[in-house]
């Protein structure tokens, strides 16, 4: 059966990721495979991945993290060290199955703490995002400790979600870490139904010479990252000392805050005669709750975070690298 797990791995590090075949999980999967070594890293989701890679390069699982006795199946097998659970519905998606993401966001992070708790996992790694602040929290410059009142299904989850990681740490001692993610841009992955996904979108019609109907205003600022420095300040974050963080619901992350029309004139360095027009829908509404800049003083402070891409150099290497997406089928022909 394709559910049966492949022959154990004795590695002290064994790792698991929970929704390897998403936006983040792609790449986190891959950057650990080239850390740890690719069989020692297990990636699983809930549908068998498009990307050949995530599956052929080392083990992988179909698993539903709503699923407690295959998720506990898998754990028991495995016996990782550290679990990254990624699997979640994202803002725009939640708000149109509100239940299901709550439950998706929930159930699922619960069933990770307390299988990790009942079955040894030393460290957990769950992402929050900057979802979990709203129209009351300071837009500029928001700070780690402030006002958080999201609207979201989304927000409401991860929000929820930061207290219990924290509530698991105090009580049960389980090394639980988080980042509240702004905004991730990547090139190795479609959008995923996040209210940010403009920012990635507008990359691929740009590339295939299109014009690009953006769902905000064009002056929305929303705060960004891509997805290098992501995988960057996940890996600082899991590989900093347990005695240096401070902060055990999640950290503040930034990195660059743009608008639709600064990404704009960034992608027009290189393509002239592209054009965005502005067609705002319900995501407005979601990205005006939002922080238009982070203060991440205490990611600085505790673990050295350091961003390293600012709009133009993001711009300069997913157009290069989209470029060379699109061509390489015409090569191997």
């Amino acid at each position: 059966m394709e559910n049966t797990p492949r022959p154990a791995t004795s590695h002290p590090d064994t790792i698991l990721v929970i929704g390897a075949g998403g936006q983040l999980g792609l790449e986190l999967t891959q950057e650990l495979r080239q850390l740890y070594g690719a069989t020692n890293v297990v990636a699983a989701d809930v549908r068998a991945p498009q990307h050949e890679e995530v599956q052929q390069a080392g083990p992988f699982e179909l698993l539903d993290v709503l699923d407690k006795p295959r998720l506990e199946e898998v754990i028991r097998h495995y016996k990782p060290k550290q679990v990254y659970h990624l699997a979640a519905l994202l803002s725009a998606t939640a708000e149109k199955n509100p239940k299901f993401g709550w439950q998706l966001n929930m159930d699922g992070l619960f069933n990770v703490l307390d299988a990790s708790i009942d079955l040894g996992v030393k460290q957990v790694y769950w992402p929050s995002s900057i979802a979990v602040f709203g129209p009351d929290t300071p837009r500029q410059n928001t700070p780690q400790l402030t006002v958080m009142n999201p609207n979201t299904v989304y927000g409401i989850s991860k929000l929820a979600g930061e207290q219990w990681c924290e509530w698991y740490f105090r009580k049960h001692g389980l090394d639980v870490r988080s980042l509240r993610y702004p905004g991730l841009i990547g090139y190795k992955s479609l959008p995923g139904g996040g209210t940010t996904d403009y920012a990635v979108d507008i990359y691929h019609k740009a590339v295939a010479g299109q014009s690009y109907e953006c769902f905000l205003k064009a002056d929305t600022y929303l705060p960004m990252m891509y997805m290098p420095d992501a995988l960057k300040a996940t890996l600082d974050l899991m590989h900093a000392p347990a005695e240096k963080l401070t902060v055990r619901s999640s950290y503040n992350l930034g990195a660059m805050s743009f608008s639709p029309a600064e990404i704009t004139a960034s992608i027009q360095r290189y393509y002239p005669d592209f054009h965005t027009t502005y067609q705002p829908d319900s995501r407005q509404q979601i990205a005006d709750s939002w922080p238009a800049s982070i203060d991440d003083t205490q990611a600085r402070l505790d673990w050295s975070w350091q961003p390293e891409f600012s709009l133009d150099r993001m711009t300069d290497d997913m157009l290069l690298h989209l470029r060379q997406l699109i061509a390489e089928p015409a090569h191997a022909g």
